[in-house]
């Protein structure tokens, strides 16, 4: 996150954060007042890091990062365990996608419903 850079309470943020929160906000979907709001953070410095980012002069320092255990023959190829998984996963999304359009169906069915009820009620009522 931040640290305190002076008396006046200025946060001085690492060029990992930054080009984390820059990454996430490149993110379909996902908005720069969401990301902002969930840091903390004013809007406008995301939008700022952002513009540096595309300019060079924010870069991540990716020579810290330290992979154990594969080499680079072995990290390219995905193990047959891997190759399982990720098609467990990819048919699991297709049901839940599925699932999920038919519960907006039927949203959208009672919306309607409750519609015409709501309409046919306050038209057809006899003192």
């Amino acid at each position: 996150m931040g640290r305190i850079k002076s008396k006046e309470r200025t946060l001085e943020y690492s060029k990992e954060f930054k080009v984390r929160v820059v990454r996430l906000s490149y993110v379909e979907g996902i908005q720069i007042k969401q990301i902002s709001e969930g840091l903390g953070i004013h809007p406008f410095m995301v939008s700022r890091w952002r513009k540096e980012y595309r300019d060079g002069k924010l870069v991540s320092e990716d020579s810290r990062k330290v992979v154990m255990g594969l080499d680079k023959k072995t990290k390219d190829q995905p193990t047959s365990q891997t190759k399982t998984e990720n098609a467990r996963l990819r048919s699991e999304n297709a049901r839940l996608k599925r699932e999920n359009d038919v519960l907006k169906k039927w949203q959208r069915y009672l919306a309607e419903v409750r519609q015409t009820d709501s309409a046919s009620s306050s038209g057809t009522e006899k003192p």
